[in-house]
This record gives C-alpha cells, sequence and structure tokens, in this order.
C-alpha cells in the first residue's frame, strides 16, 4: 500500500536479515521467469531492503531494476551470473551441476571489472552464451580502474571490487586464491531430494579451503504460482514439449523469491548463513547512478581540428565560431542574419555552455559533415529542429527565421539532461556514415544501442503452442487467430472455434494464459535503429559490449530507455528510405539532362552539382504542386500517401509550406484525440471565427487557427498562460507522454487553473483548457518534426509532379520503404503517363532506367536473383549483347535457378522467342549436362503461347509486378455486371449500394479508430477506401485479414454529404468516398498463385 511503502521510505526501519543474493530476472533470456521491475516490487513486498539481480552472462536488467528499486525504497546490488568454460576449470565439472559463478558488484572498480569480463567472453564467443574462463577473474589479470577515481566502499585490503558466490562444486581453492575473502560458497534448499548433499558438499569445501557460506535462494521467479511460466520458458530454450522434458522440469516451486520469515525456517539451523548475505548485501553498495560516463572532449577536440580551428579551443569556442560560420553561409552574410535568430543563438550558445555540452553538439556536426563529403542526403528532424544552432551547424533545415521555436523542447536548464538529436540519412548509405563513426572514436569508445525484442502475441503463441505438444499445422493456424495488431487477450472462444479448437480443452486454456503471460518477455537483442553511444574511455568501463549479429557493429546491452535512465549521450544515426529515393531520383534526373537539357527546363540547377546542392534548388512554392496535393495525388509522396493523409488532403487544401507542416501533424491521433482536426478544419473553411480563446494565447495559436495541434504550443500556453518556467512546460510535455502509465499529469491541474486565474483567463476556460490539453496529452506530434518532415513533403511531391518515371523508378530502386508495394507504385506510374517497359535481360540493369517518359523495370524486381548476380549480368553485356540463353548463362556464370527466375519473370522472351520457350529451354533436362554438345537447331517441341491469365500470374510470383494487365482487368470479366470500380464510386451519392472488387493493397487499423479497420483496395483505374466497422470486422476478420482480391458490399458514404458521418468540406475541389462494408467476399481463386501485395499498418 502507498502509506506502506512511504513509512518504509521516511522512516529508518530495520533491515532485513536475509538479502537475496543470486536472482535471475526475465532478462536472462528464458532462464528467468519475472521482469526485474516485478521482482523487485516483489522484494519489497517481502520486507526487502535490498536484492541483488545476477542474470546470466549479462546486465540487461539492471537498469530496469534499478529504476523499479528507486520507486520501491530497495537498494538493488549489480550482479551477474557467469558462465564458466569447463576447460578452464581445475577440476572437472560434476555432471548436471552448475558450472556458473555469480559475481556481485561492490565498488566502481569492480562494476569496472564486471564489464571488461562481460566484454572479453562476449569478443571471445560472439554467437554463443558467453562463458568465462575462470582465470579471466584473476586480480592480476585486470587492470585497475583509474577512470571512476576513488572507489565508493574501498575498505578491503584485497577488494578488487568484485565479491563472487559460488557453488562447492567449482574448484573453490582457485577462485580463493582470486577474491579472497571476497568469496562464498552458495547454499540453496528447495526440498528436491538434493539438499542434504548440498549442504554436506558445502560445508566440506568451506573447511577445506577456510571459505564461509552463504544461503540464498538461487531465485528463479518471484512467486510460486510462477513456476508453469518458468517450465515453459525451460521448454522453450531446450527445443522440448512439457512431456518430452519430464524430469528436467523443477520438481517444485521453492525457486521463488522467499521472504525473512520463510529463509529462516529453511536455514534455522544456521543462522550465520543467512548473517553472511547481510553482510556481503551491506559491503555490495555500488549504484549504478554513480557510474562516471563522459562524452568524449578529447576525441571532439580532434576530430573538429578539420574545421580549421587552433588546436587549443575549447568546445565551446569552436561551437561558437563554427556557429556564426554556419549562419554567414545560411543568410549570406554577418549582416544578414536576422536579429531574432541572433539573439535566438546567443540564448542557445548560453545554455549549452551551462550544461557543458558542447561536444555533444560539435560531434553531431562531425557526423553531418562526412555525409556531406561523401555527398549523402541527410537532415536533422525531431526537437533538435527548435534549435538555431542546429540550423546553423547545418544538421537541421528549419530555418528559425520563418518559424516559431521553443529551445526548451530541445534543450532545458531545469531539465539537465543530455541533449538527444535525431539525423536521418540515406538509408542504402548509412553503414557507411556508421563505419565512419567507429573509425573516427575508435570501437572501443563507440557503440551502439540495443533494442529488446520481445515475445508479441504471435511469436509466444507459437512457441507456447509447441510446448504443449500441438502440431505444427495446429500452430500455425492458432498463430493466425491474431493478427498483426492484436494482444492475446484477443483469443476469444469464436476465434479458437473458427480454427477448430475448443477454448474449454485444458491444453488451449493453459497455452492462452503462460501465452498471455510471458507476453512481452524479452527474446533477444537486437540493434537500435540508429542510437550510438560515444565516450571519452573506452565504454567497458562503463557498460558491456558486444558485437552485434550484424557484422562491424557492436552494442551496449541497453535500450533507448535505459540510456536515458542512465544519461547517457546519444546520437541516433537513422536510415531514411525517402531521401535514399529523393537522391536517386535526382541522379535520374541529371542523367537524362545530359542527354537532353530541355528535360530539366522547370528547374535547370537540376543538372549539375552535388545530391545536396540539387535537392536545394527545387523550387519553392509551386502552385502545381498544391493542386496535385489538393487532389490527393500521393501515391509515393513522403508522409502524406496513407489512407487517411489522402482524405484529409482534399479537405484541408494547402496552397504554402506552413500548410504542409499542419497537414503531416494533424493526422496524428493527438489533434484526434484532442478533439481538434474538425475545429481546425471549419475555421479553415470558414464556418467557425479564428478567435483565440484568450487575447494572450493569440501568439500562440493564431498561426494553427486558435487550436493547439503542436506540442510545443501547449508547452507555450502553459508558460504564457500559466507561468510555467521553460523547463516546467517540459516536465508536463513529459507528463502528458507518460499519463496513462503514470497518472502524473493530473498533478499539474490546480497549478494551470491558478497561473490562469492570475493572469486574468476566466477559471471556466482554464478548465477547458485544462481538458483539452487532457485530451492532447500522449499524442501530441512536435511542430519542428513536422517542419523537418514537411521539407521532404514538399520535395518528393515536386519530384512526382514534374518527373512522374523518375520519381516512380526511384522508389522502386529504393525498396524496402514506404506505404505501398512496387505494384502499387508502378500502376500509378502508369496512370500518370508513363509507359512501363518489360524486364529484359539484354536491356535492364539492376536498377529500373528512364528514358524520356519511359521507365525500363529493372532486375532488383525478379524474385530469386540477388544484386551481385545482377550487377554480373551487366558487366557481361557491357563486353558484348547476349546472342542466346547458353551466351548469357555461360558469361554471366549463372545458376539454374537463377536463369529460371530469369525466365518466369519474362526476362529471357527476347533471346527465345517467348516466356514458354524460355523456361522449357531453362528446365528441360539435358543429359550430356545443360549445354554441352547441344545442337542449336534441333527441332524444338511447339509450344502453346501463354495465355494472359498464365502471364499475369507469373509476373505476380516472379516480381509482384506486371505492366501489361492488371490483375481486376481480367477477373473484372468473371464478377457480376453491376460490381463498381473505383473511378465509379466517385459519381454516385451518400446511401447508395454498391459492389465493389479489387487488389487489397493496404490494411490500417489506428489506436484511436476504436477497432474500426480501414482497408484501401486498388483496381485498373485507381483505389477504393473501405470501412469495416469493428463488430463487422471481428465477424468477418479471416476473409478480411487474409484476402489478396476481394468482394465488398456496402454502402456509399461522402465527405461532401451533410448527412454523412465523415465531416463535411463543401469547398473541396475533391470529395472523398467511403464504403462502409457490410458483405465481404474472397475472390482469390481467380488467380489462386498470386502473392499478396497488402502492406498492413497498426
Amino acid at each position: 500500500m502507498p502509506e506502506l511503502l512511504e513509512l518504509r521510505r521516511t522512516i529508518e526501519a530495520r533491515p532485513s536479515r536475509y538479502v537475496e543474493l543470486t536472482a535471475r530476472t526475465s532478462f536472462s533470456f528464458l532462464s528467468g521467469a519475472t521482469p526485474p521491475e516485478k521482482l523487485v516490487e516483489r522484494a519489497a513486498e517481502l520486507g526487502y531492503d535490498a536484492i541483488a539481480i545476477a542474470d546470466r552472462d549479462g546486465l540487461y536488467g539492471i537498469v530496469r531494476a534499478h529504476e523499479e528499486g528507486q520507486k520501491q525504497g530497495v537498494r538493488v546490488i549489480v550482479g551477474c551470473e557467469l558462465t564458466l568454460e569447463e576447460e578452464g576449470l581445475s577440476v572437472p565439472p560434476i555432471p548436471g551441476k552448475p558450472t556458473t559463478l555469480t559475481v556481485l558488484v561492490e565498488n566502481h572498480v569492480g562494476y569496472t571489472n564486471l564489464c571488461k569480463i562481460l566484454t572479453e567472453s562476449h569478443r571471445r564467443h560472439p554467437k554463443s552464451r558467453p562463458t568465462q574462463r575462470t582465470n579471466d577473474l584473476d586480480e592480476d589479470e585486470l587492470p585497475r580502474n583509474t577512470f571512476a577515481g576513488v572507489p565508493l566502499a574501498y575498505v578491503c585490503a584485497h577488494a578488487e571490487g568484485l565479491w563472487a558466490i559460488a557453488d562447492a562444486t567449482l574448484p573453490v581453492a582457485d577462485l580463493h586464491r582470486a577474491f579472497g575473502g571476497r568469496l562464498s560458497i552458495a547454499v540453496h534448499l528447495h526440498k528436491d531430494g538434493e539438499d542434504r548433499a548440498r549442504v554436506v558438499r558445502s560445508e566440506n569445501a568451506a573447511r577445506t579451503h577456510g571459505v564461509p557460506i552463504v544461503a540464498t535462494g538461487r531465485v528463479l521467479f518471484a512467486k510460486p504460482e510462477d513456476k508453469p511460466i518458468f517450465d515453459v520458458l525451460h521448454c522453450i530454450r531446450e527445443g522440448k514439449t512439457l512431456d518430452e522434458a519430464g524430469r528436467d522440469l523443477l520438481p517444485n516451486a521453492e525457486a521463488h523469491l522467499k521472504g525473512d520469515e520463510e529463509i529462516g525456517r529453511l536455514f534455522s539451523l544456521h543462522p550465520e548463513w543467512i548473517a553472511r548475505s547481510r553482510a556481503v548485501a551491506d559491503r555490495c553498495r555500488f549504484s549504478i547512478t554513480e557510474l562516471s560516463y563522459r562524452f568524449p572532449y578529447e576525441i571532439t577536440d580532434l576530430v573538429h581540428r578539420d574545421f580549421h580551428g587552433n588546436v587549443g579551443e575549447t568546445a565551446d569556442e569552436a561551437l561558437r565560431r563554427l556557429t556564426e560560420q554556419g549562419a554567414c553561409l545560411r543568410y549570406g552574410s554577418p549582416d544578414a542574419v536576422p536579429e531574432k535568430v541572433r539573439a535566438q543563438i546567443e540564448k542557445e550558445l548560453a545554455l549549452i555552455t551551462k550544461l557543458e555540452v558542447a561536444p555533444y553538439f560539435l560531434s553531431v556536426r562531425a557526423i553531418v559533415d562526412m555525409a556531406r563529403r561523401r555527398d549523402i542526403l541527410c537532415q536533422g528532424r525531431g526537437s533538435a529542429a527548435n534549435s538555431a544552432v542546429c540550423f546553423c551547424l547545418g544538421i537541421t533545415a528549419v530555418d528559425p527565421a520563418r518559424s516559431n521555436m521553443l529551445f526548451e523542447r530541445f534543450l532545458s536548464a531545469e531539465r539537465r539532461e543530455p541533449p538527444d538529436i535525431d539525423v536521418d540519412f540515406e538509408h542504402e548509405r548509412r553503414e557507411e556514415i556508421i563505419q565512419e563513426i567507429y573509425e573516427t572514436y575508435g570501437r572501443d569508445r563507440a557503440a551502439m544501442v540495443c533494442e529488446v525484442v520481445s515475445y508479441r502475441a504471435k511469436s509466444a503463441l507459437r512457441e507456447v503452442g509447441k510446448v504443449f505438444g500441438f502440431s505444427l499445422e495446429q500452430v500455425d493456424r492458432l498463430a493466425g487467430v491474431v493478427t498483426w495488431w492484436d494482444g492475446v487477450s484477443a483469443v476469444s472462444e469464436s476465434r479458437l472455434r473458427a480454427i477448430g479448437l475448443s477454448a474449454t480443452d485444458p491444453r488451449v486454456r493453459q497455452t492462452v494464459a503462460l501465452t498471455r503471460a510471458i507476453q512481452g518477455f524479452p527474446r533477444h537483442l537486437s540493434i537500435h535503429v540508429g542510437g550510438f553511444i560515444l565516450s571519452a574511455a573506452p565504454l567497458e568501463a562503463v557498460a558491456p559490449v558486444e558485437p552485434a549479429t550484424m557484422e562491424g557493429r557492436t552494442i551496449v546491452p541497453w535500450d533507448k530507455d535505459d540510456i536515458d535512465t542512465l544519461g547517457f549521450f546519444k546520437i541516433d544515426v537513422l536510415g531514411l528510405g525517402m531521401l535514399t529515393a529523393i537522391r536517386k531520383c535526382l541522379d535520374l534526373v541529371r542523367d537524362a539532362a545530359a542527354r537532353d537539357p530541355n528535360h530539366v527546363a522547370s528547374a535547370p540547377a537540376l543538372a549539375k552539382g552535388t545530391a545536396i546542392e540539387r535537392l536545394a534548388s527545387i523550387p519553392a512554392e509551386d502552385p502545381a504542386v498544391y493542386d496535385a496535393l489538393c487532389k490527393a495525388d500521393t501515391v509515393g509522396v513522403f508522409q502524406i500517401e496513407s489512407r487517411a493523409q489522402m482524405a484529409m488532403l482534399p479537405r484541408l487544401r494547402p496552397r504554402c509550406f506552413y500548410d504542409l507542416v499542419i497537414e503531416v501533424a494533424i493526422v496524428r491521433p493527438g489533434p484526434i484525440q484532442g478533439g481538434m482536426v474538425h475545429p481546425y478544419l471549419r475555421r479553415r473553411s470558414g464556418e467557425e471565427k479564428h478567435d483565440p480563446p484568450h487575447p494572450i494565447l493569440r501568439p500562440i495559436l493564431e498561426r494553427t487557427l486558435g487550436v493547439p495541434l503542436f506540442q510545443e504550443q501547449v508547452m507555450q500556453i502553459a508558460i504564457v498562460g500559466a507561468g510555467y518556467s521553460g523547463g516546467e512546460a517540459d516536465r508536463l510535455r513529459r507528463d502528458m507522454a507518460a499519463w496513462r502509465k503514470t497518472g502524473s499529469l493530473e498533478k499539474h491541474r490546480d497549478r494551470l487553473i491558478r497561473g490562469f486565474r492570475e493572469r486574468g483567463i476566466p477559471e471556466d476556460f482554464g478548465e477547458r483548457l485544462y481538458q483539452q490539453i487532457h485530451g492532447f496529452a500522449e499524442y501530441g506530434f512536435p511542430e519542428s518534426h513536422s517542419a523537418s518532415f514537411s521539407l521532404l513533403v514538399y520535395a518528393s511531391s515536386w519530384l512526382k509532379v514534374y518527373y512522374p518515371a523518375e520519381f516512380a523508378a526511384a522508389l522502386v530502386n529504393s525498396q524496402p520503404m514506404g506505404f505501398y508495394s512496387p505494384s502499387t507504385i508502378l500502376q500509378d506510374a502508369q496512370r500518370h503517363g508513363v509507359e512501363l517497359l518489360p524486364i529484359d535481360v539484354a536491356l535492364s540493369g539492376w536498377d529500373c532506367a528512364c528514358d524520356e517518359n519511359q521507365m525500363r523495370l529493372g532486375l532488383r524486381l525478379v524474385s530469386g536473383l540477388g544484386e551481385e548476380t545482377g550487377r554480373r549480368i551487366e558487366r557481361a553485356r557491357a563486353e558484348a549483347p547476349f546472342g542466346s540463353i547458353e551466351d548469357l548463362a555461360a558469361r554471366a556464370r549463372l545458376h539454374r535457378k537463377e536463369l529460371v527466375a530469369l525466365a518466369e519473370s519474362g526476362a529471357l522472351d527476347g533471346l527465345s522467342g517467348g516466356r514458354r520457350e524460355a523456361i522449357w529451354k531453362v528446365v528441360a533436362p539435358r543429359p550430356d549436362g545443360m549445354y554441352e554438345g547441344m545442337d542449336r537447331d534441333e527441332a524444338r517441341p511447339k509450344l502453346k503461347k501463354m495465355s494472359r491469365a498464365e502471364q499475369l500470374v507469373l509476373d505476380y510470383e516472379r516480381t509482384g509486378v506486371s505492366i501489361a494487365d492488371h490483375p481486376m482487368k481480367l477477373v473484372r470479366a468473371h464478377l457480376p455486371k453491376k460490381t463498381r470500380s473505383s473511378r465509379d464510386l466517385l459519381a454516385l451519392k451518400s446511401g447508395t449500394r454498391v459492389s465493389v472488387a479489387g487488389l487489397v493493397i493496404c490494411r490500417q487499423r489506428p489506436g484511436t479508430a476504436s477497432g474500426v479497420v480501414f482497408v484501401t483496395m486498388e483496381d485498373e483505374f485507381g483505389f477504393s477506401n473501405l470501412v469495416l466497422w469493428s463488430k463487422f470486422f471481428e465477424e468477418n476478420r479471416h476473409v478480411a485479414t487474409t484476402s489478396r482480391l476481394m468482394m465488398v458490399h456496402g454502402k456509399i458514404e461522402r465527405s461532401d454529404d451533410p448527412k454523412g458521418k465523415f465531416p463535411v468540406d463543401p469547398d473541396a475541389p475533391a470529395s472523398v468516398v467511403y464504403v462502409i462494408a457490410d458483405r465481404v467476399e474472397r475472390l482469390d481463386a481467380y488467380i489462386p498463385a498470386m502473392g499478396s501485395m497488402s502492406r498492413d499498418f497498426h
């Protein structure tokens, strides 16, 4: 209870007699059954004032445990259970007995030593569970730490900071020499028939070597009722069913966390063993809050000599110099820098100096400069776009002179937290930047943040289903019960019945219950999308470093939230597919201009210069671009190509860049949940007045017509309307983001109301505004982020309008990325007048290529053909044209499977006379080898020409696209005559009953839509928007989620109908038309071999 917890925190209570020193959590990856937070919470319930977290071979869960410990008033001792290599033991291991050693951290030196041990272990065993050689733990081989200064508890004469707890089966003599008085022999009593033997063995070892015994619980889970979870995890780890595991499973639930009283009863004959646990815990007082992490000041100085500064200048001086130089470049001359921007720069530099974070900005600037030298497009985003310094350094592209910035959204003196700058790079070239960062800062001082991949509903159902003995076919059906957005709670009786399983079957019931229990458990570590940690000293002084599965990468064992908790500086080096596509499009346009200068008549600067310069030369505020956007002609356009964005564009009718900033932000859960979309649209169309709620808020809300749409506006309202400081306003933003979990937003209510009242804002208005902020909570979108993205929205839309062939080719050449499949992108290009030419080994390169308004499809579209093979074909053809399939196979060194892929895709039609001929030539048996001794003039069987339907199936099977026909063009002849096309829907009135068919290309279930699913179908004329209400979707779930071709029956609903359920926009140049479904049919049988084209989103 909260009052008891507060009592424990405020009154110095007697410490517990017993402290658990060997507790695993779920971050032992299938070897522990309780999340660290829950284990610490349980420790608090049992009266612990301290507990050691000792997961297997890593510190993966220690930050989460520490954070929970601070909330619960429980001190978390840092520990680890190390696996020992058997060949390194001086005595042979006893079969079935542990070869692990638990070590606990006494002080900073010990922590550093443990990090070094783990780093070396992972370095030697990157593909398996790390192991430790016993001699790795010898004090003479662990260099003393000079990084941390004086240890916190450096009192023992032989203390090097690590305490060891060993099983008596280990070589105690060797360990005693290494650890001295910091070694204990562990005894746990689990009532498993082995207790007496354990005690005797431990007492013998203790007498022989003079080592004390310590009582432990060897904790694997928090409560007795968690034992089935551990059993399931054990079976998953061993790849066995419960029946197969048999005696391998724990005989009882004694491995749970026990309190003082229960431990006292178990060890009643040996109270000194319990006392030893307390003594060890009292010595191990290191906390991860003491980590002395520093950003690389010294290395930064070396890096920035490239910027022609004095070797001796400080980081602050270098930052000021580079900012002033950048401001001159941005605005043309020192005198041209706007006064508003000058003042903002001075304010930011003063705060950066105060917080001592200048080296961080210099390093981000250096990383951006790495991209510039390589002509890689990049752009900062997120809250960093609120910074004038970032703009002048070239990190971000949002001009502070043209925007209303709130620097406190990015950096605050009161918050005193490290800045966090996200920079997007071309996704295909990001690895070049990553490797240069490693080379510049050193692999011992740079590592990436990890991503904890957890069990989700589908993966958990599969694994638990196997453990309970379900067949693979049953497991597949069971996993199919949940969709991409579902949790296990969605596994209903009706869904189980639909796949032939009974919810009352004990096996089914247990499978679902235990799946629910492990959902969210860590499964393995992956690499964060781009977070980099840089350190002044070798990173292993503050964190274990391990190789990632991706070659050339290393990671620390903590995710971004852990890094935030620790206060480490993180630079996000992110990959963005649209930057790759824009660069490739610009290159295609430049190449076309080299052939015909008139090709770039609309923007001659596109014909020369770097990609960065050419992107900057795109003309601004082009009316043709906004005309296209108002028509929702945005397939492939960055950020505004989704169904919801396409529906919003004709209603919002953007006519300038700031309209795009609003467009990007308004189709987000924040404005939708906060009830701000409709008021904004009504005000934009003149149906409501633009007056702000109070004159004092006019400067904040004027640009969004009196409606708060952005996080910065909420913060500014708190500052101007309620007297918040910048740091307090940022705290409000953070509490909004977390209010569903913590409820911490409520504490701001009285402060806001009081502040509003003091400034003459009516109390009733203050209450309404608070409620609006409450609705806005958790989903707010930063204006700075939206502005950064809007630059790419405009650029990609401009390229689509003026260079549709190059734009479509660039999108396809940059896959995987974006909202739509290559098939949809190419169908859209055809509707824009682009002539598509088929894949042909005699003409196609690896990438799609353009000439005038034609696009030749590239070999990259052929499934089963790798890029290396495609490049070999290019090189061989450059030497001489291919004379035959045999010639192609010989000179490009193609395997039979690659030839089959090319033949089935149609790429060999020109060398064979037709697709069936080509397939016959590459699959027909050749007794003397495939081509050896073959008579080129031998009689060939007469093969029937492929039908359009057969060719279409092969097109989609091998390339995912077809330029000859849309599938619906062939299917339509078999459908009822009253079936409408997407083009027909535009002329129909609301309420009209229709049947419409199409290829399913997208399914969405937004979190704000109360279970409603939106489906987009494509036919030969365009798109149909479908709405499946939650009840209807659940009743027709299988058809709706698995159909590739689908027929939908329902009623039309238009956005320009006052009686409709969708907001009215009478002045919109185009109406948004939906079909409200009431019946769905699967049409897959018409083209059975075609794979799914749908990209599904939550």
